[in-house]
């Protein structure tokens, strides 16, 4: 048997991303999930289908990576495969070197499950460890509280103004309208909501996307951002709580975030939520 890597056609990322859909499963290790595919549609159809790389054998997808930049392989497994010698085996040959085609010479970084056989197979080839990133999880079994702020789901209409809080969240956001619209036509949109919620004099101060993986399976945040000019008065909180109660409604079992532990604030507001801190996770570097 052999593994074949594959870059998928605009046509097959619903494949790619259906295969992600299947993985998600409560008590897995932090993954990469379809809302991070989902998140990344934003620069487009034909961008997304040149980022996404998927290893298969005998016609199945055992292993989806996304390249979040070009030097970041964020990548998960069928929850099968992640000790399959010969998956794992092949992996690590086509992310060091650069001639397969996945990550560029140079530093480069690798996410993936922090139970899989290829953590312990890129340290043996000299890969690293990076900067140490936090998961938190809020489980979804009891109904969630009022979040105490007023909130809408945006659509289509409300895009350019979930578009300007994102960009006053991120100081280095390039988030548009146009990217909202990308992101609202990809596949995994259809299991997600754009939330942006209000003051009480009307301004928007903070926007969440919540992505659906389906019933009964972790929900994902990604991106929460409050307004820089209207920090500091809980709406990061409140937001969470939002995003937490959407996803209820959309059957999702918890929510999931992942954030750098550096950011300690982004931390904090999580945890303000009722989220919980899970173990600490590492990225791999390969310096070059």
């Amino acid at each position: 048997m052999t593994i074949e890597l594959a870059q998928p056609r605009v046509d097959q990322l619903s494949e790619a991303t259906s295969a992600l859909r299947s993985w998600q499963h409560e008590g897995a290790p932090m993954q990469l999930h379809p809302g991070d595919i989902g998140w990344y549609w934003r620069f487009g159809t034909e961008t997304t289908a040149a980022a996404v790389r998927t290893w298969s054998r005998d016609g199945r997808i055992l292993a989806v990576g996304l390249l979040d930049g070009s030097d970041l392989l964020r990548i998960t497994m069928a929850p099968d495969s992640r000790r399959d010698e010969e998956l794992s085996h092949q992996l690590t040959q086509d992310l060091t070197d650069p001639k397969r085609g996945v990550l560029p010479e140079g530093k480069v970084y690798v996410e993936a499950p922090q139970d899989a056989l290829i953590q312990e197979l890129l340290h043996e080839t000299g890969w690293a460890t990076d900067e140490p990133w936090t998961p938190l999880r809020l489980d979804l079994t009891e109904p969630v509280k009022d979040p105490g702020i007023r909130y809408e789901v945006a659509g289509p209409d409300k895009a350019h103004v979930a578009a300007e809080v994102v960009r006053a969240s991120f100081d280095k956001s390039t988030f548009t309208e146009d990217r909202w619209q990308a992101m609202a036509s990809g596949v995994p949109f259809a299991d997600a909501r754009c939330l942006v919620a209000y003051d009480e004099n009307d301004n928007a101060v903070a926007t969440v996307t919540v992505w659906s993986a389906g019933p009964g399976k972790p929900g994902l945040i990604e991106p929460m951002g409050v307004h820089r000019d209207h920090r500091g008065h809980g709406h990061g909180k409140a937001m969470n709580i939002a995003a937490a109660a959407v996803l209820r409604e959309l059957g999702s079992s918890s929510v999931l975030v992942c954030t750098p532990s550096s950011n300690v604030g982004a931390v904090a507001t999580y945890k303000s939520a009722g989220f919980q801190a899970r173990p600490e996770v590492l990225d791999r570097r390969r310096d070059g």
